[in-house]
């Protein structure tokens, strides 16, 4: 394992969660085609490679912060192989008739409006905290989608569960953007009004040092 009592780079990729997430995508392609096999043998072995992705999902982010190793390209890549893994699944789902498409859509588009939000709210210096409602949304959604590939495996209602979870967190999906987007506008009213805070103590600064400077040279 690194150490932790050498400086860290965070330009460095070499770290065991960069592996991990790495790992993760490349799980993508491989849930992907064991679901066009379009058998229940090969539907079981796409659900396991998603169980194993989603946990190097877990495993990458607490490596990370347990031994201070979060890096740029974790950051970066984090966060899109946990979206390149759901949404592959959803459309492959899709494709085998066992998601609406309306709902894959739906979900789709609540992630593809959530990425921009924080991609505009860190150029603006915002931070978009994750919610309780996008954290149980996941939950559910990793439930969800290994029932749903199963589909009627073992004489177990599968499907079922699946379908009842996909509702459940596409509600928590649309619940959960409310909260994304009321905090985005919160956190860019208050780094509005530190700006414009900032601004007027630089130039009460300024204006103090002028009239010192002319009380020591009056004209």
């Amino acid at each position: 394992m690194e150490n932790r009592h050498e400086p860290f780079d965070q330009m460095t990729f070499h770290t065991t969660p960069n592996y991990l997430t790495l790992l993760r995508v490349l799980f993508v392609p491989a849930v992907i085609a064991s679901l066009y096999q379009g058998t229940p043998l090969w539907d079981f072995i796409g659900a396991v490679f998603f169980g194993l992705a989603g946990i190097t999902d877990y495993f990458d982010g607490y490596l990370a912060r347990k031994h201070g190793i979060e890096t740029v390209y974790g950051k970066l890549l984090d966060p899109l192989a946990d979206k390149f893994l759901v949404i592959c699944s959803f459309i492959m789902l899709q494709y085998l008739g066992r998601m609406s498409p309306i709902v894959v859509m739906l979900l789709v588009c609540r992630e593809l409006t959530i990425t921009g939000l924080r991609a505009l709210a860190s150029a603006e210096g915002v931070i978009v905290a994750a919610s309780q409602g996008g954290k149980w949304k996941t939950a559910t959604q990793m439930s969800a989608i290994p029932c749903l590939m199963l589909d009627h495996a073992l004489g177990f209602p599968f499907l079922a569960v699946g379908t009842w979870l996909t509702y459940l967190s596409l509600g928590l999906s649309l619940w959960s953007a409310k909260d994304y987007i009321v905090e985005f506008f919160r956190g860019l009213k208050r780094a509005t009004e530190l700006r414009k805070q900032k601004r007027l103590e630089s130039r009460a600064a300024k204006l103090r040092k002028k009239e010192a400077k002319r009380s020591r040279n009056p004209s």
